[in-house]
């Protein structure tokens, strides 16, 4: 009778997955969006805002007070981008006609039935990361 053995390997050597390589523990529900890499850390400087196209969206992600938060970036008054607006106590005012958003959860200050969608970030590995529908 013929033994084959498997050649040990060692820990380090294994292949591993990462979290967002792991197989789903129930395949047949709803899996969340992957997120976006969309700056490194740094690129974005406190109280400021930059753009970003993710998928078919325009993403604005911005730093205050040491942390971010990721709004479409499209005000829905006349479509001026929200990235280049100002922050004041956790606001954004668009630049063109001073609409104010949270950026905690993308309620216009103003009326807050109304806003624009609010998206999920991370820093994951220095990279500032988002996650927005894949059907966006």
């Amino acid at each position: 009778m013929i033994v084959h053995q498997q050649p040990i390997v060692e820990s380090s050597e294994r292949d591993t997955l990462s979290d967002d390589d792991k197989l789903p523990l129930f395949p047949d529900q709803p899996q969340p969006e992957p997120y976006t890499t969309v700056a490194q850390v740094g690129d974005i400087q406190e109280g400021h805002g930059k753009a970003f196209p993710v998928g078919k969206r325009m993403v604005a992600v911005f730093l205050h007070q040491g942390e971010y938060y990721a709004i479409d970036d499209f005000c829905p008054h006349q479509g001026a981008s929200l990235a280049e607006g100002y922050i004041t106590d956790c606001t954004i005012a668009c630049p063109w006609h001073h609409w104010r958003f949270s950026l905690d959860d993308g309620t216009w200050v103003d009326n807050p039935k109304l806003g624009v969608d609010k998206f999920p970030v991370r820093v994951f590995n220095q990279q500032i990361q988002v996650q927005v529908p894949l059907e966006s």
